[in-house]
């Protein structure tokens, strides 16, 4: 099968500052801005390249090129980096183009994407949150992906298993994974030396972080900032091997029930909020922008965020003092779990021509190719969805300049793929992680018991997801 394009054929030799170049070039010469706004993230064939276009035939220049339209959630830095893979497939495919287009956050997008189904202002590929996977599958729109995987013999076996896992079900991939990360522990390495702490060795359990939490607690800084998250709360489930909802986490059946208010929520609540009462934990709220700044200025020791969080991070704490990267952290007597991966996935919309689904295709095989997953993660710090993109000189040049990263990576490799891990999948989902939060809220504030806390959580997530069910005829 032929390589991508003729320009990389040498992409293994190329440098990080070569790269840096290529991609200024993408991004200032064809690149058009598609919006701005906040990153919306804050929060192969052979496992190969994926084929050039061929050289058109007689004729096929008078013939128009094939137009796909593709929304995404991507702004600022992420909406250059899509708009420089979009521009590259675009030069190199003249038969088929790619029209990007920003819509919002993701929250924003899959609301405009409910209004545009069944009309002819449906875009051909739309770019989905991961906790929006249940509706997408209920909306009868989809065409799965395992349809042209099998239909083109694609080989996945070079993807990573637990990221295909997510947006695998009932044993076929439906979503193809695009951008995609996992939480991590961050820390301060020169505020662990002065504390006595081994820098080069960071806690991995609730009973660690806690004791080096006080150890860190002094002269106005505080040991911890854990930032209010729902997407926290759901990880922490999956790293004790817990279920989030019932019936396999909604993949053996639709879930019917939360199980937020089981023993693993609410030994993670009475961690937490031992910190905050002890002095130790600064409760900053909802906003991982708050606990960033507060980590990056020294106020706080450690902290957790995305993967995709790390360059950021580090831009912002520049040359202040070192930052270590650690796995999240669960009980010590948990045996199972790990983390579930965050971010989107790619869905093609099944009402719309086959000749142009087939060139939706050709655009997907073309993006999480190792070059283009490569390019991806180092202009984003989302995983490639490949494992052969790790082998290409430029992400292995990237990961010299931030060795932090490969935490990220081993974390995700020691993650054995289970119902937990996999992730829950409910239709309400935005709205479950708005009353987990509250939730939190109440109980590290002490308004609440934390058992009282979750017990009503969980009550009215349930009552949620059986409105759902009951609207979509289950």
């Amino acid at each position: 099968m032929p390589r991508l394009w003729s320009v990389l054929r040498v992409r293994r030799s190329l440098t990080l500052a070569g790269w840096a170049v290529l991609i200024a070039a993408l991004v200032g010469c064809g690149a058009k801005p598609t919006g701005t706004s906040g990153d919306a993230s804050s929060t192969g064939s052979g496992g190969a390249g994926a084929p050039a276009s061929e050289a058109p035939t007689t004729g096929a220049a008078d013939k128009k090129p094939i137009e796909i339209v593709w929304w995404h959630a991507m702004s600022g830095p992420l909406g250059e980096a899509v708009n420089a893979l979009v521009d590259e497939f675009n030069k190199t495919h003249s038969d088929i183009q790619v029209k990007a287009v920003f819509q919002g956050n993701y929250d924003e997008e899959l609301t405009k994407l409910k209004a545009a189904l069944g009309t002819k202002n449906a875009p051909h590929l739309v770019q989905v949150y991961e906790i929006g996977s249940r509706f997408m599958l209920d909306s009868g729109a989809v065409e799965p992906m395992q349809t042209w995987i099998d239909r083109d013999h694609f080989d996945t076996s070079d993807f990573e298993e637990n990221i295909l896992g997510y947006y695998t079900f009932d044993g076929k991939l439906y979503s193809m994974p695009f951008n995609t990360s996992n939480p991590i522990l961050y820390y301060n390495k020169n505020l662990f030396r002065e504390a006595g702490l081994d820098p080069d060795k960071p806690p991995r359990t609730f009973e660690e972080v806690a004791a080096a939490a006080k150890k860190l607690t002094k002269d106005g800084r505080y040991g911890a900032s854990f930032a209010i998250y729902g997407w926290f709360m759901e990880q922490f489930f999956a790293n004790q091997g817990a279920l989030l909802v019932n019936n396999g986490n909604g993949r053996d059946g639709l879930a019917t029930e939360s199980l937020l208010n089981d023993e693993a929520g609410v030994k993670t609540l009475t961690w937490w909020k031992g910190m905050i009462d002890d002095g130790s934990m600064l409760n900053l709220g909802r906003k991982t922008s708050d606990t960033q700044q507060a980590f990056a200025a020294g106020k706080v020791a450690m902290t957790l965020d995305s993967t995709a969080a790390l360059r950021g991070i580090l831009n912002a704490v520049g040359d202040k003092f070192e930052v270590g990267t650690g796995f999240l952290p669960r009980p010590a007597d948990a045996k199972d779990g790990g983390v579930i991966i965050g971010g989107a996935s790619l869905w093609m919309l099944k009402d719309k021509p086959e000749e142009e689904k087939k060139a939706a295709w050709e655009f997907i095989k073309f993006v999480v190719s190792p070059t283009m997953q490569a390019l991806w993660h180092v202009k984003t710090g989302y995983f490639p969805v490949t494992k052969a993109a790790y082998d290409e000189a430029i992400v292995q040049e990237n990961m010299q300049k931030y060795p932090q990263f490969k935490t990220a990576v081993d974390q995700l490799h020691a993650t054995k793929l289970s119902r937990a891990t996999q992730g829950a999948v409910i239709g309400v989902f935005p709205e479950a992680r708005q009353i987990t939060e509250r939730a939190m809220e109440e109980a590290l504030s002490g308004k609440k018991p934390i058992q009282a806390a979750l017990d009503q959580a969980a009550k009215e997530i349930t009552e949620k997801i059986q409105q759902y069910n009951r609207s979509i005829g289950k």
